[in-house]
């Protein structure tokens, strides 16, 4: 981007090195020569590690992780939401993997990491993974996009979760989310946040849906006199510019992964109304809003739900993709942390604007709904006039979804004004 965005986005600025150091209840209590109670909880903010130098081992990520879900205490029932393969960088599938793996729902695939681990644990005296075996189900942060196919689980899953999808003896974990038809709508945003965020075009309510197997992990559906702890629900991605929602994941992974067709559709709509420009890297903008107030709302009094963020970044000497920040937390402190760290890691701040620019695609994006990033992510940086090229060679589609897919090719990619009046004359538009 032009390094005019620098100046103008100077307000999401934040120290050079993100780092906290927490105590678990687990430790607070041994330290106190108590034991640890079900009903303890870990701080809302328990991991922030993060800044441009920081480069994070998997051994350390997986250490943090297990830490924290040792902090929380043991579960019955477990609910990952995890990116799907067009977030394969994130290393969100290998976190998922570590959490199994906790739970002793698969063996380590590397066993000597797993003893590294264990070492490591015993080394800061961290309570035992649990003996038994939680439930535990997985649902792929889809969105608008296609299922994922078994061989994407077992590139971004590993081998061991993969195997459990086709095992007749086991139930497979991975459940396919429908945003059409498993949802449930659990309240609205109001209609004056509506408006604001779409100058007015739009003056309705924003209907927060979710995947009814989320909605049925909250509390007053947890036998409250059991001595369990109510369903865990994690979600899992990488913090990133987005170019609908300024920063990917956080609330989301929930509300737009796991969400439904009418909050989908309306999301995309405020964003492209709003302007991608005027949302892209940008934390807070008038659609987080409308998130973070169904969050706050409706998530954080229901749900033991609880993010686990990456953020990715370039190795300056190796060229290689390494986690520069983990962020654990359960509300919007941890997002905005992450935030913070990949306006500074996921930003190419240009000097002057280049008159030709070539973007290769490589086989995540089968489509031009995933394809387009090849335009969101240049044009703020691209001289005016200038030439855009796109190699594209595995898109194969237009829409994610076979209905988006027959309303692009019926209208066509044609511009802003010309989509709002044509959406004056087509209903189903």
């Amino acid at each position: 981007l032009h390094k005019k965005f620098d100046e103008e986005n100077g307000a999401n600025s934040a120290p050079q090195v993100q780092t906290k150091t927490t105590m678990t209840s687990n430790e607070n209590n041994k330290n106190n020569g108590t034991t640890a109670s079900n009903t303890t909880q870990p701080p809302s903010l328990f991991c922030s590690i993060g800044s441009p130098e920081t480069s994070l081992s998997n051994e350390t990520v997986q250490q943090k992780v297990n830490e924290f879900l040792s902090a929380l205490g043991p579960r019955r029932d477990v609910l990952i939401l995890p990116p799907d393969f067009t977030r394969f960088h994130s290393q969100a599938g290998m976190i998922t993997r570590f959490v199994s793996e906790y739970y002793n729902f698969t063996k380590p695939e590397n066993p000597t990491t797993s003893t590294a681990n264990t070492a490591a644990a015993a080394a800061s005296s961290s309570p035992s993974p649990p003996a038994s075996v939680p439930k535990l189900q997985i649902i792929p942060a889809l969105g608008t996009h296609a299922p994922m196919t078994h061989s994407q689980i077992d590139l971004m899953f590993g081998k061991e979760l993969a195997s459990k999808t086709n095992d007749p003896d086991v139930e497979n974990p991975f459940v396919v989310h429908n945003w059409r038809d498993d949802v449930v709508t659990i309240g609205y945003a109001p209609a004056t946040m509506v408006s604001e965020a779409t100058y007015g075009m739009v003056h309705e309510p924003w209907p927060a849906q979710l995947n009814k197997l989320v909605w049925e992990r909250r509390k007053d559906n947890h036998d409250a006199s059991s001595s369990d702890l109510p369903p865990l629900v994690l979600s899992i991605g990488q913090v990133v510019p987005h170019e609908v929602m300024g920063m990917a994941n956080f609330n989301k992974n929930l509300f737009v992964g796991v969400g439904g067709v009418e909050a989908i559709n309306l999301s995309h709509f405020i964003g492209a109304v709003h302007g991608m420009e005027k949302l892209m890297g940008r934390g807070q903008n008038p659609l987080r809003s409308i998130l973070n107030y169904a969050s706050e709302t409706f998530l954080q009094t229901n749900l033991d739900l609880w993010y686990i963020l990456t953020v990715m970044g370039t190795n300056d000497k190796t060229g290689e993709v390494e986690i520069k920040g983990l962020y654990i937390g359960r509300d919007e402190e941890c997002y905005n942390l992450a935030c913070d760290l990949s306006l500074k890691v996921n930003f190419n701040l240009l000097e002057k604007s280049p008159k030709k620019m070539v973007v290769y695609l490589n086989e995540e994006y089968h489509s031009t709904w995933l394809g387009n990033k090849s335009i969101y992510r240049t044009r703020m940086a691209i001289d005016d006039g200038g030439e855009l090229v796109v190699l594209a060679p595995s898109v194969e589609m237009f829409g994610e979804d076979g209905h988006i897919d027959e309303l692009i090719r019926k209208v066509g990619y044609v511009g802003t004004p010309k989509i709002m009046e044509e959406m004056g004359k087509d209903e189903d538009l």
